[in-house]
């Protein structure tokens, strides 16, 4: 029972982790490198992630910047950027990529706080897929005498008790990622 717990401790764990990653590149008003952390450059043929092959840096609020450390991938990275569903025009002199972050108007902002709640809900009925995973080993191990009674109804309820946790942590994440979207 304590191994399957343990188990589901750490699927849940990484499915948080997923959802921090995933809502830090959720574009807000202010710069942040975490905003191209899920644009894919096509780099000679490979689809590469941006982070692994450019310095990617905020100088202020208002201006992302991008090093390549390749200077050939410079109008792969632009396109990449072009591409991507952020809504941020590159510029690139040469040797440098500046993304200027313009303000989100209102009717965007009201656009992300959703995309937020939809990332938010997608990691949270993950969460209850472990836990529904997790529910039918133990009802399983119950069923082949590998357990008792007792310790199935235990280990239920430590289970709900994580599913809780883990659904409240997530809920928290998206409802200041929220906060961050609305403020002006």
């Amino acid at each position: 029972m304590k191994v399957t717990v343990n188990e589901t401790k750490g699927k849940m764990e990484h499915i948080l982790e997923d959802a921090r990653r995933k809502l830090a590149s959720v574009r807000t008003g202010r710069a942040s490198v975490n905003m191209l952390d899920n644009i894919v450059v096509d780099y000679y043929g490979t689809p590469t992630p941006l982070s692994q092959m450019a310095a990617v840096n905020a100088p202020d609020a208002a201006l992302l910047t991008i090093q390549p450390w390749d200077q050939s991938a410079l109008t792969a990275i632009e396109k990449a950027i072009q591409t991507s569903d952020l809504g941020i025009n590159p510029s690139n002199d040469g040797k440098l990529i500046r993304i200027p972050i313009p303000p989100l108007t209102e009717e965007r902002r009201k656009q992300m706080v959703k995309v937020v709640g939809e990332m938010a809900e997608e990691h949270k009925t993950a969460v209850r897929n472990v836990r529904r995973d997790a529910n039918e080993k133990l009802k399983k191990m119950l069923k082949d005498k590998e357990l008792s009674e007792d310790d199935e109804k235990n280990g239920l309820a430590e289970i709900q008790k994580l599913t809780d946790t883990y659904i409240a942590k997530i809920a928290d994440l998206a409802k200041h990622k929220e906060a961050e979207l609305m403020k002006i």
